[in-house]
């Protein structure tokens, strides 16, 4: 976002979130398994709740988010995020406030996904 680019850095932030809920799925994929037809088909959209579900990853984000209210927070900014967010235009502040909520140290999504790799 230092080089005059909030959209950009909107899009990438969110994406990242994609990308870390995909590094997940895969990480619970064995060597030379030959996947499930629909979990793999889930594993190849741009929503960021269906992949979530697809990691296995909602149920243990509740418990994470009662617990923890800015991770919630967090997650409702993020979820906002789609694969068409990369056609639209956002200032620095909406693009601020989208890699808080990916990257915060303590309540940031991507920080949380990380645990999970």
């Amino acid at each position: 976002m230092h080089a005059g680019h909030p959209s950009g850095a909107y899009y990438l932030a969110g994406y990242a979130i994609e990308c870390g809920l995909k590094a997940v799925i895969a990480g619970q994929t064995q060597q030379h398994e030959f996947p499930d037809k629909q979990r793999a088909l889930d594993s190849f959209v741009h929503d960021l709740e269906k992949l979530s579900r697809t990691s296995k990853l909602d149920g243990l984000l509740d418990a994470a988010a009662r617990i923890n209210p800015g991770l919630r927070q967090n997650w409702d900014r993020v979820i906002g995020w789609s694969e068409s967010s990369r056609y639209e235009i956002f200032d620095e502040a909406a693009a601020q406030d989208m890699l808080d909520a990916v990257g915060e140290e303590r309540n940031g999504v991507l920080p949380w996904i990380m645990q999970y790799w």
